[in-house]
């Protein structure tokens, strides 16, 4: 019904939204043209997987759209499914999608790295500290 119009293409908002935020270049795309494109570049293993709607993620950076799709994929729990990917002009398969979808955003992972460093950073200067201590004092 018309609800379920409305739902998709707030859903479809969301996602193109989301592309945008993470630079990810997203369009629905018709098979035949994308096949014929594929088709042109050797990437004919993936011409089973165009049928029905078919859309498009593509960034420079391979693990922004793996991630933006998939996660949007698990909200819509099944409405929603990934088809394939390529990665330098290569065909991946989906352990390889799912495993750069696993890979944090920049921010999140530039913090996880900052927090590691910043562990062993502070415990050296405590151990630089206890060592000015017990050495004698300059005369």
């Amino acid at each position: 019904g018309l609800g379920d119009v409305y739902k998709r293409q707030a859903e479809d908002t969301a996602l193109r939204a989301e592309c945008r935020k993470n630079d990810v270049e997203y369009a629905v795309v018709k098979n035949t043209l994308l096949r014929f494109a594929f088709n042109n570049v050797g990437l004919n293993e993936l011409d089973d997987q165009l049928n029905g709607t078919t859309s498009l993620a593509i960034a420079a950076d391979p693990v922004a759209p793996a991630r933006v799709i998939a996660d949007f994929a698990k909200k819509l729990n099944g409405k929603f499914e990934i088809k394939g990917g390529f990665m330098e002009g290569k065909v991946v398969d989906m352990a390889t999608i799912n495993a750069l979808a696993s890979i944090p955003a920049l921010p999140v992972l530039q913090a996880q790295v900052l927090g590691t460093m910043l562990a062993p950073i502070s415990g050296l200067a405590c151990v630089l500290k206890q060592i000015a201590e017990k050495a004698p004092a300059a005369e």
